[in-house]
């Protein structure tokens, strides 16, 4: 596999790299810093989930907005510079009044995968717009999926770098490794396609993806936040040994993220989204009934690479149907959709684990995972689908 890799990709990719890295070593400390250090329950955590991520939803949505009007490069440092600031608020603080609204800024919500961005989410909306720019339309899949498989590895790696560190150490760490990533963004050159605040011109298809997004992020609330402590409440596993674990579902994600260009040569964008994300609903739905740790360590590691093995086609896909001066709001939009409903599945999920009842949230992901595969093929995968989108194009032609 091939890339056209010039400085601007690499001061992008150095910078997600040190994000992702920051991101796995928090993804870990954070569920047993709040369990385990400052003993507060399920409960208070996915309250903190649900704060973080409905913060994370309007300043995506803003950042989303101010790419498109006053410029990326400078919406990108801005946006960036909120992982840091926040991970050294936690460090010098165990008060809730300072961890809240740190979680808020860093967006903690972790309602992705570590090969997803789970940590620091506001920013991925302009990450994405950014590289699409950089990237030639025919070969936007390869570079997703590459920038994808090294949030992943490396976002792995750090989950992987947590043992060294004591929980609290951790964020400090945290800190001093996301802080690099920034000032280089300064030197980064993007070609701006300002645009104004008004009607958008792909509304329609804009409106699709949303609604999907939604779905998606409804359900991902409902387990991924919980998958760590899921092990940390009910299989009592120390901090080291659930290292190792993320480090193995971090790492086999980031590989599964290559396959993504062979997958939509062979099976196109709806194909693979249904394949991989039914297949993956499965494991999940199965995951809390079968109590046996080899079997739900195999399902935590595998289960996400499924979820996220065709990410990168759903983002090219996304780029390649919205006007470019519109897709920093298209991508702010579908994430404030997909962080807001992420929100009521984690507030639903913390209720439901801190009471016992650890089977429900899974059980009702399967149900909504089908909806929203069902609603993937109704909008992207008919002839009619594809007519109307036609017809749209030749509205805004007229």
């Amino acid at each position: 596999m091939k890339y056209s890799i010039n400085k601007d990709v690499t001061l992008l990719g150095f910078s997600r790299v040190t994000r992702s890295v920051a991101a796995g070593m928090i993804n870990i400390a954070f569920p047993y810093y709040i369990l385990t250090q400052l003993h507060y329950g399920a409960f208070v955590m996915g309250l903190i989930y649900v704060s973080a991520t409905v913060a994370t939803a309007v300043l995506g949505f803003l950042s989303g907005i101010t790419t498109d009007v006053w410029g990326k490069r400078g919406t990108l440092i801005i946006a960036s510079a909120l992982l840091p600031v926040s991970s050294m608020m936690i460090y010098f603080s165990s008060s809730l009044w300072v961890i809240v609204p740190a979680a808020m800024i860093g967006g903690y919500s972790a309602t992705g995968s570590l090969a997803g961005g789970g940590i620091g989410g506001a920013v991925q909306p302009i990450q994405s717009a950014v590289l699409a720019g950089l990237a030639p339309n025919e070969k936007r899949t390869k570079y997703f999926s590459f920038f994808t498989f090294l949030s992943g590895v490396t976002g792995a790696l750090g989950a992987l770098l947590s043992k060294a560190f004591d929980v609290r150490e951790i964020f400090l760490a945290a800190t001093i490794i996301s802080a690099l990533g920034v000032p280089e963004l300064w030197y980064l050159k993007v070609a701006e396609a300002k645009g104004k605040i008004g009607r958008l011109k792909t509304g329609s298809t804009i409106g699709k993806f949303t609604l999907t997004g939604m779905l998606n992020g409804l359900s991902q609330g409902l387990i991924v936040p919980f998958l760590i402590p899921f092990f940390v409440l009910v299989y009592h596993l120390p901090k080291s040994q659930m290292s190792e674990y993320a480090f193995a579902s971090g790492l086999l994600g980031s590989f599964a993220i290559l396959g993504a260009p062979l997958l939509e040569k062979y099976f196109g964008f709806v194909k693979s989204i249904v394949f991989t994300r039914g297949l993956g609903t499965v494991l999940f739905v199965a995951f809390p009934i079968i109590r046996l740790l080899p079997l739900s360590v195999f399902i935590y590691i595998i289960g996400p690479a499924l979820r996220v093995a065709a990410l990168p086609i759903q983002q090219s896909e996304l780029t390649k149907r919205v006007d470019n001066d519109e897709m920093g709001r298209a991508l702010g939009i579908n994430q404030v959709a997909r962080l807001a409903a992420s929100s009521t599945g984690t507030g639903l999920s913390g209720y439901l684990m801190d009471t016992s009842l650890f089977e429900m949230p899974f059980f009702i992901y399967g149900v909504i995972m089908v909806a929203n595969l069902y609603l993937y093929m109704k909008f992207f995968g008919t002839k009619k689908a594809e007519v109307d989108e036609e017809l749209e194009e030749e509205a805004e032609v007229k």
